[in-house]
């Protein structure tokens, strides 16, 4: 695409955070006691078979139902996991170009049964998600090539994500040598105490948050993560936005590890 900088760090903000989340494939676990990453393989949602050089009306009308078409999301059935309708991977009406229904497992393990992993939404799905939340398209607004790049920044923060609670996670391994993912949320107008106090200091707010819920072999550990703008985006990564990641003060236990964290960080670093 043109360039993914300008226009996917102008977008992200608001795209990244219109779908919470996937849902869930089939993977491996090599033993009860261990994850297994999973291969970073494509993982197809029921691709359509057709020569996307077609005209609009061709691709659309040859792509088989592969899932159900959403028409009241206010009714429709929620996975509580996610909070998200059934994946729809349909062209949505007045779409102005087709776009991949393949989707990307994650390295992040489910919590539940001991084989799955979460699997990240296909370029289809985030549209849909996108139209369904109120976004409309505009001419020249996005293009084909940069739903891709959205879809690549949506994964990278959440791998990103992922990689921070682990380094919490750490200090219980003890305890818990595989902790999973179990439900999360988006609540991008709730901004947690932290980011409140850190704008009345003069600083930004973040442009998105989401609360997981990890499953710490059988204790559930609530994290906040606050997505603040980190300018523009990466070209060969997709990184741009900076995480703030930590466990929520609403147990001793994650009160504690904060305690000692920061104590940590300001023994050794200065509090850099």
């Amino acid at each position: 695409m043109g360039n993914i900088s300008s226009t996917a760090s102008v977008t992200a903000q608001t795209l990244v955070s219109s779908i919470d989340g996937p849902q869930i494939q089939r993977k491996e676990c090599e033993s009860a006691g261990s994850c297994k990453r999973p291969e970073a393989a494509m993982k197809s949602g029921g691709g359509c078979p057709v020569n996307h050089g077609q005209a609009q009306s061709t691709w659309r009308s040859e792509c088989p139902a592969k899932t159900h078409l959403i028409d009241d999301p206010q009714t429709a059935d929620l996975d509580p996991s996610n909070m998200m309708p059934p994946a729809n991977q349909l062209p949505a009406p007045d779409q102005p170009f087709p776009l991949s229904t393949e989707r990307v497992t994650s390295t992040i393990p489910k919590a539940g049964d001991q084989k799955d992993f979460w699997v990240y939404p296909s370029p289809q799905m985030f549209w849909n998600a996108m139209l369904r939340k109120g976004w409309k398209w505009k001419e020249d607004d996005i293009s084909q090539k940069d739903m891709s790049a959205i879809i690549s920044i949506h994964n990278v923060n959440n791998e990103q994500a992922w990689r921070e609670v682990l380094k919490w996670e750490a200090m219980h391994a003890t305890e818990c040598m595989c902790p999973k993912l179990k439900s999360f949320s988006g609540k991008a107008k709730e901004f947690s105490p932290r980011a409140r106090i850190r704008s009345m200091m003069g600083y930004e707010l973040p442009f998105d948050r989401h609360d997981w819920i990890v499953d710490r072999c059988g204790k559930d550990v609530r994290y906040v993560i606050d997505y603040y703008d980190g300018g523009p985006v990466d070209k060969d990564t997709y990184k741009f936005a900076l995480l703030d990641v930590r466990p929520a003060m609403d147990t001793w236990e994650n009160i504690w590890d904060r305690m000692k964290v920061a104590y940590t960080r300001w023994r050794y670093t200065g509090g850099d």
